[in-house]
């Protein structure tokens, strides 16, 4: 639905005695015409988170009042809980172990058994050798030092081949030590993931306030709502997501709090904070107006519940997603930052309640001194936009492309000169060209 903040003064059209009829007009000039989109919507509040149990546990002191407002990272709760205490002393038993164990593969070092081997057989050879120089006869000799060569060509071969073998047992026993430290390295890491994990759900057992805001204690006995940054961390250990602010609802807070000594489960509620600091207002928008809201566009909000007070308000975000609304369509949330009112008398305005029902005024595009017509002249056929002006007795159709649309008055873009006079009722039943009195 379009309003404008501009008015215009329509007269009834009549007929002249010869059946002509007797038609109203307005001249076509330059004004400011402001359009905007209403639609409905809600208070909520800045932020607002839910804060449940890290584990199974017992409430031993509530140190802060139903109802009280409070600063981020105050304590308001404190938990006990055997089991998780001995869960952290169990993670530190295992890392310590862990820490501790270091495993040695033995194995010999039988390279300077092979060296001296090696000296050895070239003293021998080498003796060998001195011995067939002193025989004289040549052949004999000659035989001597071959059979010489060929034991020492035999024996390097040998040796080479106990080397090699030497080298892949020092390497395969290097392997097994390498496979051996990854493994306790990894039995490190799992210890430590372990340790922090059940630390931190004992640190959690110190309930904090993840946000300022107003306590209301207690809760229905569910695992808390997520938010959406809840949602997106729902990876994280239920200690550390007890702690993630949510944007979305706060539960159902009972009036009979947070009792001590009673047992509360894992993922039960504790109480909820409300951030009332700033309110914003969710408005829902048709698909057919959404296009023109932007970031930033100036808002007016009235409620029903202060009748005779509007509230300023500026668009924060536009959703990209669209939302079924209740009779069917397609609706977008937009965000607004609300501001403080004022009545209708010009005092201040009552401070809204997160819930209370809006209805949104969005000022999505305002034209400075522009040529405009009354909406009643615009008449609408086939799809194109028209307006009869009067010259000499008789009307004249005029196609027209429209600009900002005002509730009382339209921008002309193109079509219309200025100094024109428009039919501003009942245009729609002339005919282009019709005799008319005005």
């Amino acid at each position: 639905m379009k309003r404008a903040l501009l008015a215009v003064v329509l007269l009834t059209a009549g007929c002249s005695g010869d059946d002509t009829p007797v038609v109203r007009t307005a001249e076509v000039e330059r004004t400011t015409v402001a359009e905007t989109v209403d639609a409905p919507g809600s208070v909520g509040a800045r932020a607002s988170a839910s804060v449940s149990a890290p584990t199974d546990a017992k409430v031993e002191q509530v140190l802060v009042q139903d109802g009280a407002t409070v600063a981020a990272g105050t304590v308001l709760v404190r938990l006990s809980s055997e089991p998780a205490q001995e869960r952290l002393r169990q993670a530190r038993a295992a890392q310590a172990s862990a820490a501790s164990g270091a495993v040695d593969v033995p194995r010999a070092d039988l390279g300077p058994l092979q060296d001296a081997l090696d000296a050895a057989a070239a003293a021998a050879f080498t003796a060998g050798r001195a011995a067939a120089a002193q025989i004289d006869d040549p052949e004999q000799r000659r035989q001597a030092e071959q059979q010489v060569a060929q034991a020492e060509q035999q024996y390097r071969a040998a040796s080479a081949a106990a080397r090699r073998t030497l080298a892949q047992v020092d390497s395969g026993a290097q392997s097994l030590e390498d496979a051996l430290a990854a493994v306790a390295g990894s039995q490190r890491a799992q210890a430590s993931v372990a340790v922090s994990a059940a630390q931190a759900t004992v640190d959690a057992l110190t309930v904090r306030a993840p946000l300022g805001g107003v306590v209301t204690l207690g809760g229905d006995g569910a695992p808390a709502p997520s938010g959406d940054l809840a949602g997106l961390l729902g990876g994280l250990p239920p200690a550390l997501a007890a702690q993630v602010p949510s944007t979305g609802s706060t539960g159902n807070a009972q009036t009979d709090g947070l009792p001590v000594g009673a047992q509360v489960s894992s993922g039960a509620t504790l109480l909820s904070l409300t951030d009332v600091g700033g309110l914003t207002v969710t408005a829902e928008i048709d698909e057919t107006d959404v296009l023109l809201v932007k970031t930033g566009q100036s808002a007016t909000v009235e409620l029903d519940a202060v009748p005779d007070a509007t509230y300023p308000a500026k668009v924060a975000a536009v959703d990209v997603t669209p939302t079924a609304s209740a009779g069917g369509g397609v609706t977008y949330r937009v965000r607004l930052t609300l501001a403080g009112g004022q009545t209708a008398d010009g005092n201040p305005a009552p401070k809204p309640k997160p819930g209370m029902s809006a209805i949104v005024d969005l000022q999505v595009r305002t034209s400075q001194q522009v040529l405009a017509v009354p909406s009643a002249a615009v008449v609408r056929d086939d799809g194109k936009d028209a307006v009869f002006t009067v010259e000499d007795g008789r009307v004249q159709r005029v196609e027209v492309t429209l600009g900002a649309q005002g509730e009382d008055a339209v921008e002309v873009t193109r079509g219309l000169q200025g100094g024109e006079q428009v039919v501003v009722r009942d245009a729609d039943r002339l005919e282009d060209g019709q005799a008319v009195d005005s």
